[in-house]
């Protein structure tokens, strides 16, 4: 058991939960991932996942090969790959002898005060249970706002704040915030994002929505509110346990003093 145990949210992106080449959701990185959530839950931390991946889902369900423009498809692709999605989740957890939460969320839950509210009591309650990782997305079938200008890095720092978690981890496909120089260097630690506004290009993958500029608003809200916040390469998923303790390949941006009256 760890002698420093954290209440932790981790961010999976859909770019590290799908296959590179086509459309289907990889099944070595569900195993990855869920495997080293696991191994920090039996370290003794209370671990949130905010996860991507119900859209491109659905696109298998439904046979596409590219992510909808339509905001009725890709509702219908939401609603039919959530519970695809969360399948996976079930099945594997299983094998960890862990149960699954699932939480599915819009604005007003986070902005409305009596639906925030409910929303947190909910999610402490689950974080009593030591067998229970609760999985957050958006809800995607409904929430027509959040299809065309959401996404799940924002959700996460959102979720981070309302949960007081003491770290936030931004799993995506490249491993921090790179130099924009030839070398691409990664810079490993951050005090203030506008000193690395400069070398971020934001790019995104066939599946995702948000960019890196997305993941520095993201992490703006979260560390101005007090939680630690990292940027990791989700496809090292066994260094998962090295972020927690403050090692590993990663851009870790330092939080500000939390607000204890706020």
């Amino acid at each position: 058991m760890s002698d420093n145990p954290k209440r932790i949210v981790v961010k999976f992106g859909s770019g590290i939960l799908t296959n590179p080449d086509r459309v289907s959701l990889d099944d070595a990185q569900f195993d990855a991932l869920t495997s080293a959530i696991s191994d920090l839950k039996r370290d003794g931390h209370e671990v949130i996942i905010v996860s991507s991946g119900a859209v491109a889902a659905g696109l298998m369900a439904f046979k596409l090969s590219a992510r909808p423009t339509d905001t009725s498809d890709l509702q219908a692709c939401a609603a039919v790959g959530q519970s695809r999605l969360m399948h996976f989740y079930q099945t594997l957890f299983r094998e960890h002898q862990f149960h699954v939460a699932q939480l599915l969320l819009t604005n007003e839950d986070i902005y409305a005060e009596n639906r925030r509210r409910n929303f947190e009591n909910t999610l402490e309650r689950l974080l009593r249970f030591d067998d229970v990782i609760p999985i957050i997305n958006e809800n995607d079938s409904v929430a027509i706002e959040e299809l065309k200008f959401g996404d799940n890095d924002t959700l996460s720092a959102r979720v981070a704040v309302i949960a007081r978690a003491d770290l936030l981890i931004l799993l995506t496909s490249v491993d921090g915030i790179q130099t924009s120089s030839d070398n691409n260097e990664i810079i490993q630690d951050v005090h203030d994002i506008a000193d690395v506004l400069c070398h971020v290009r934001d790019e995104t993958g066939h599946f995702s929505v948000g960019g890196m500029q997305t993941k520095l608003k993201a992490v703006e809200i979260s560390t101005t509110a007090g939680v630690e916040t990292l940027i990791a390469n989700g496809r090292r998923a066994e260094q998962l346990a090295e972020l927690v303790a403050g090692h590993g390949i990663c851009t870790r941006i330092y939080a500000k003093p939390r607000n204890i009256t706020g």
